[in-house]
C-alpha cells in the first residue's frame, strides 16, 4: 500500500520571454516569445511525485487572484490533493520573471508573495495526520523556520524527511542530523560542506561530511556526471542515462518528486536512487518544468515493476 506524501514548499507562476539578448539595465529590447507556466520548486515536485505514481498532498499558500486559482486547478488535473492549500489575502502568488537569450542563459527576478507569508500555524496540523509510513518533502522557498520546524516535528514523530536544500538558506546542524534524506546539487553540497564539489571523489568527501553531521542518506545530484550517494549500507555512484538534453528546468525537482514517490512505493533506498535518475534523465529530454515531468508508464518497465 503507498504511504502519504506531503510536500510542502513553493508554490509560482513563471513568466519568460525569450529574445536575442537579455536587455541591459535601462535597455529595452523589442521582440521575442513569451510564455507563461506553473513553477516553483514545491509545487514542481509534488507534480513529478504525483505523474511518476505517488499519493501526494501539497502544502503550500498562493495569493487571492487569478494566478493562486489556476493554480490550483492545475495541481487538481494532476491527483494531487489541494485540500490544505492556503490562501493568503490581499496578497499575490509568488511569481518568476525569467528573460532568456538566444544562446540559453538566462535572467530571472523573483516576487515570493504569498510563498513568504507560510507560517508555522498553517502547517502544524499535519502533525495530527501523519501516520508512521509517510513521508515529508521539503525545499528552501519557504520561510526557515517552517522548514526547522518540520523537521523537529518529523524527527520526533520518526516520519522519513526528504530535504531538497534549494535554493539555498543556512541551516544548523542542530536541524541536518535529524534529517533522514538529504539531496543537494554540487553547488549546495559546497554551501553546506565548505568543499568544492567536482566530481566523484570531491563527492565523495562532501557526503561523508554530511553523514558525519548524522544525515542517514545523502544524494547528491551532479547533472551530467550523474549521481553520487550514501546510505546507511552502502554507497556508489549513479551514472545518469544518455539522452539528448534540450532543457534541463526541473530536473533536480524531478529527481526529487520521483524519489519520494518511489520510497512510498516501499522500494528500497538504492532502487529508488535509479527510479528517480531515470525519470530526471527523461525530463531534460522535454521543454518546459512541469510539462517535461514524465508519467509513471514513460519509464522502463522494470522501474514501473517496482511500483507495482
Amino acid at each position: 500500500m503507498k504511504s502519504d506524501i506531503y510536500i510542502i514548499g513553493s508554490s509560482n507562476t513563471d513568466m519568460v520571454i525569450k529574445s536575442n539578448s537579455i536587455p541591459k539595465p535601462g535597455e529595452t529590447i523589442i521582440g521575442g516569445d513569451f510564455c507563461s507556466f506553473q513553477g516553483g520548486k514545491g509545487a514542481n515536485q509534488a507534480v513529478a511525485a504525483s505523474k511518476l505514481g505517488g499519493k501526494v498532498i501539497f502544502i503550500c499558500k498562493v495569493g487571492d487572484d487569478s494566478l493562486g486559482n489556476k493554480s490550483i486547478k492545475e495541481y487538481e488535473s494532476h491527483g494531487i490533493n489541494t485540500e490544505y492549500i492556503c490562501v493568503e489575502k490581499d496578497e499575490h502568488t509568488g511569481v518568476a520573471l525569467i528573460m532568456v537569450d538566444k544562446e540559453g542563459e538566462n535572467l530571472i527576478s523573483v516576487a515570493s508573495g504569498a510563498n513568504s507569508k507560510l507560517k508555522i500555524k498553517d502547517i502544524a496540523f499535519i502533525e495530527k495526520k501523519l501516520k508512521p509510513n509517510d513521508l515529508v518533502l521539503i525545499q528552501l522557498e519557504i520561510p526557515l523556520e517552517v522548514v526547522e520546524f518540520i523537521i523537529s516535528l518529523c524527527y520526533r514523530l520518526r516520519i522519513k524527511l526528504i530535504l531538497n536544500p534549494a535554493p539555498f538558506q543556512k541551516i544548523d546542524d542542530d536541524y541536518l542530523k535529524c534529517i533522514h534524506t538529504i539531496t543537494p546539487n554540487m553547488i549546495e553540497a559546497e554551501s553546506l560542506t565548505g568543499i568544492k564539489v567536482f566530481d566523484i571523489d570531491s563527492s565523495r568527501v562532501a557526503a561523508h561530511k554530511l553523514i558525519d553531521k548524522g544525515i542517514k542518506n545523502v544524494f547528491i545530484t551532479m547533472g551530467n556526471k550523474g549521481v553520487f550517494y550514501i546510505t546507511e549500507h552502502r554507497e556508489g555512484h549513479i551514472l545518469p542515462k544518455k539522452v539528448k538534453a534540450i532543457d534541463s528546468t526541473a530536473a533536480g525537482d524531478t529527481f526529487n518528486g520521483a524519489l519520494a514517490a518511489a520510497l512510498s512505493f516501499g522500494m528500497k533506498i538504492y532502487d529508488s536512487v535509479e527510479f528517480a535518475n531515470s525519470a530526471a534523465s527523461i525530463s531534460v529530454t522535454k521543454m518546459g518544468a512541469q510539462d517535461s515531468i514524465p508519467y509513471i508508464n514513460e519509464l522502463e518497465k522494470k522501474y514501473r515493476d517496482l511500483c507495482l
